[in-house]
């Protein structure tokens, strides 16, 4: 071996010392959590067990949690008595490493600060993990794994981990899935009318549906000209005039009610649509509008329509032809933008499947893009039309 080669585990050693971690910051949060337990209320909506690199730290953490979210008290003697059995908590200092925790804490004002340091250590070991994958795919894809496929999975891999702080997916615990389903019964019960989903607006559909639930597909399905795209315009308008959001502890937004929509209108142009919506909205026909039909009484009540409207959370994609790998794309960036709630596509067979499926009949491909909307309304957590 030439002089100043790294030997692999000399390599090792070298990746290790440079991996993104600062123990000292998850000491802070938990040490803070177990001083004052008031801190986890200020730090748990973006702050998870899995952004913790050190695996005690993570038990610790989720085990605070678990007796805060009880209405217990998360102290050293408590927390002890439930991870005793836990490994590697023992070998970790077991009880005298939780009071030392707690009684060297620099700051639990500046606790929100290690938590996002902790957060942000975890993003990165993400972006490592990411860009590792991408140069080892790149260099080993066969011919059968497009570049653009690479690309599309990259994509929602560096969405996912901006969104969670956390790359990859994996089983995830009866006790996080029964959190998450006790915060939608939560939030029907804090929402006017008592839906768990966003509703559409009509009252009969959301009674039988309770709302668009997030992660649904829905299918609306007619013969040509039965008012289709009349049926999810209205719905997508109805859920972006309903919308409301409340302020959470780490600075970012949460919807109580309606929704952020996005609508891919891949048949008619945005201003089409918009003199569509703002006609449903006056009462006075679109085809009256478009050729300037109207006297001055109709015309202010255009007007006022506009302005109602002008402030809603609804924005419109209408480039024409897209394939659904760039529907995920643009659907990610305006989630990350500006939030979204609702994604709402008019329509299905204007989308193109993948270039892999092109040759294979029109069935298989629009096979295809359904299972992908599926796919984008679980990866992005909303209903989709």
């Amino acid at each position: 071996m030439a002089d100043g080669a790294v030997k692999p585990d000399e390599k090792d050693a070298t990746q290790a010392e440079r991996t993104p971690i600062s123990l000292e910051s998850e000491q802070a949060v938990l040490g803070a959590i177990l001083f004052d337990n008031e801190i986890y209320y200020r730090i748990a909506a973006f702050l998870k067990t899995e952004h913790f690199f050190d695996p005690v730290h993570q038990l610790i953490y989720n085990t605070c949690g678990a007796l805060i979210n009880q209405g217990r008290l998360a102290s050293p003697v408590l927390v002890d008595a439930s991870l005793a059995a836990s490994p590697g908590y023992a070998q970790a200092g077991g009880r005298k490493y939780l009071e030392q925790l707690a009684a060297n804490v620099p700051s639990t004002a500046g606790a929100p600060d290690y938590a996002r340091v902790v957060f942000d250590m975890s993003v990165r070991r993400g972006l490592i993990a990411v860009g590792s994958e991408l140069i080892e795919r790149a260099r080993d894809a066969s011919l059968d794994d497009e570049p653009a496929a690479q690309l599309a999975e990259a994509e929602q891999a560096l969405y996912k981990l901006a969104e969670t702080g956390k790359y990859g997916g994996g089983f995830k615990s009866f006790r996080t899935a029964i959190a998450e389903a006790i915060d939608i019964a939560d939030a029907a019960v804090k929402r006017d009318g008592g839906l768990a989903g966003v509703a559409t607006g009509l009252r009969d559909l959301d009674h039988t549906l309770g709302g668009l639930h997030p992660s649904d597909l829905i299918i609306i399905a007619g013969r040509p000209s039965m008012g289709k795209s009349s049926l999810a315009t209205n719905i997508a308008v109805n859920a972006a005039r309903a919308y409301r959001a409340e302020r959470q502890p780490d600075g970012s937004y949460k919807s109580t009610d309606g929704a952020v929509v996005g609508l891919f209108s891949l048949e008619m142009s945005a201003d089409q649509l918009a003199t569509r919506i703002i006609a449903e909205t006056s009462g006075i026909p679109s085809n009256e509008i478009r050729r300037g039909e109207v006297d001055q009484e109709q015309f202010e009540r255009i007007y006022h329509a506009a302005r109602e409207l002008e402030s809603l959370p609804l924005y419109i994609e209408d480039t024409g032809g897209l394939s659904i790998v760039q529907v995920a794309a643009r659907a990610r960036r305006l989630k990350r933008q500006h939030g979204l709630g609702l994604l709402v596509i008019d329509y299905l067979q204007l989308l193109s499947a993948s270039a892999s499926r092109r040759n294979d009949g029109r069935v298989q491909e629009i096979t295809e893009i359904s299972m992908g909307l599926k796919a984008l309304a679980k990866e992005l957590n909303v209903p989709v039309i």
